[in-house]
């Protein structure tokens, strides 16, 4: 058989999808809002993998090329949706049990508002760093965090963002990570170099983070503050509360510490979850399934309901009524709908050289270490912008530009680190990538709301590029030789 020709594009043609695909989404948010996420734009990004398909078949791609592109999309996010799905289950279970109300009542008698925010920094780097994960953190004590907040009447876009910086930070000092080995075997480091060379603009990107998160609680209005004990005895009078709701969530993450695959860590939890439901709360389960009595096929149903439905439990308290709902399995349809399109469209515009030839652009005018080093931080935010996905920005600007760095006598690590700086924290303020689309749909915010708050994730590419500019802690190869 006859080997088919790589595709070649202009510039402007690799631009142009990319041009109307931002311009749609914009005009389309101004018009929607958070309600964006509901579906249109979805249809946004299947109209910007419409006109990539139109300039590839200008360029002689076939269809069949572009399905075979999209279809390897789609495949890499299997794990995603599949973990997403349990993510939704698992809140439902840990609503039902009264595990979340647990959190929620614990922490709301430990942690004042002055000190919530960077708390929540603090904790979740914690987990992060424990579990290797952003999303398991954002899914266990990120979802508990963001209703204390709310009980607390702190901004949920705050806490957000908050709660994502400090699971990124976890998350890429974790050798447990999956970005955080996959970025040194882009570069040619080694995890633990990488690990070491990534604290010079990691640990100044937090620190600052922690200073503006500690002025912000300062500054905000502990009027929350007044009505705890008026929420504690609400939960109190909702639901069995104790410590013991406490082993499920410990299990989990002894699981993820354990290296047991994050599905099958969130079955377990789904399904303890559900057992402590029966065991805590048998009254609530009972009402979920619409009726008065436990028994079998009630204890079934009402568990059943909360991993793949609404649910919603009724307390004396309108806060906490609209705390204590959860969408379960079908709550996270919308985000994976999401995930669905972005990958069409990046797949479409893979298959058509789009990717490529924004790369190969941007390497082109980097003359200067400073300019290879921003063209790579570039060519990360615009793959995570076009392609929708964190490990796509770190793979193809790390084979790109491999080779720029040896020749400008660059240790790998910088590379490396740059990859992270640029390619992970960034993936999650992009609304239609899949890790935007995967916090906001577990934690129930719009990245429109937390973009702004997640300060660690926008200011870790603007700390690398400062290093790089300086020329603070560049690594040269002959050095490491």
């Amino acid at each position: 058989m006859q080997q088919q020709k790589k595709p070649t594009i202009s510039l402007w043609g690799a631009l142009i999808p990319v041009i109307i695909l931002v311009v749609f989404l914009s005009f389309n948010v101004t018009i929607y809002g958070d309600d964006a996420l509901g579906g249109s734009n979805q249809f946004i990004l299947l109209i910007g993998a419409a006109v990539a398909a139109v300039v590839g078949f200008r360029n002689k791609v076939s269809y069949d090329s572009m399905l075979d592109a999209i279809g390897s999309n789609l495949k890499s996010t299997t794990g995603a949706i599949l973990i997403l799905l349990f993510v939704g289950a698992l809140a439902g279970t840990w609503l039902l049990s009264g595990i979340i109300p647990a959190m929620i009542y614990y922490g709301l008698q430990i942690l004042h508002p002055s000190i919530f925010l960077p708390a929540c920094i603090i904790i979740c780097a914690i987990i992060s760093i424990a579990t290797g994960s952003s999303w398991t953190t954002s899914a266990t004590v990120g979802i508990a965090l963001i209703g204390i907040g709310r009980a607390l009447d702190i901004p949920v876009g705050m806490v957000a963002g908050a709660v994502i910086s400090g699971a990124y930070f976890g998350d890429k000092l974790s050798p447990l990570s999956d970005t955080t080995n996959l970025a040194p075997a882009m570069a040619g480091s080694d995890l633990f170099t990488h690990i070491k060379y990534m604290m010079h603009t990691t640990v100044p990107s937090i620190i600052i983070t922690m200073i503006v998160f500690l002025i912000l609680g300062f500054f905000q209005n502990t009027s929350g503050a007044a009505d705890t004990d008026v929420l504690l005895t609400s939960i109190k009078g909702s639901f069995t509360i104790n410590l013991w709701l406490f082993v499920v969530p410990i299990f989990v993450i002894f699981l993820i510490i354990k290296k047991t695959p994050p599905l099958a860590a969130l079955l377990a939890g789904t399904l303890l979850g559900g057992l402590f439901a029966l065991i805590f709360q048998p009254d609530i389960v009972a009402k979920i399934a619409g009726a008065n009595i436990l028994s079998p096929t009630t204890a079934y149903q009402g568990v059943m309901n909360a991993i793949i439905s609404d649910i919603s439990i009724t307390t004396s308290n309108d806060l906490l009524n609209e705390l204590f709902s959860s969408g379960g399995m079908k709550g996270m349809l919308g985000t994976i709908w999401l995930i669905i399109c972005a990958m069409v469209f990046g797949g479409i515009m893979d298959a058509i050289g789009g990717l490529k030839k924004l790369s190969n652009s941007m390497l082109s005018i980097a003359q200067s270490t400073f300019q290879l080093f921003a063209s790579t931080a570039a060519s990360c935010v615009v793959i995570n912008l076009t392609a929708s996905d964190q490990y796509l920005s770190i793979v193809l600007p790390g084979k790109m530009f491999n080779k720029a760095f040896a020749d400008k006598d660059l240790a790998p690590e910088n590379l490396s680190r740059t990859l992270e700086d640029a390619g992970t924290v960034t993936s999650v303020l992009i609304p239609w990538n899949t890790c935007g689309a995967y916090q906001s749909g577990v934690l129930g915010v719009g990245v429109g709301e937390y973009f702004i708050y997640a300060i660690f994730n926008w200011l870790s590419p603007i700390t690398t590029l400062i290093y790089a500019y300086f020329g603070i802690k560049i690594r040269k190869l002959s050095a490491v030789k």
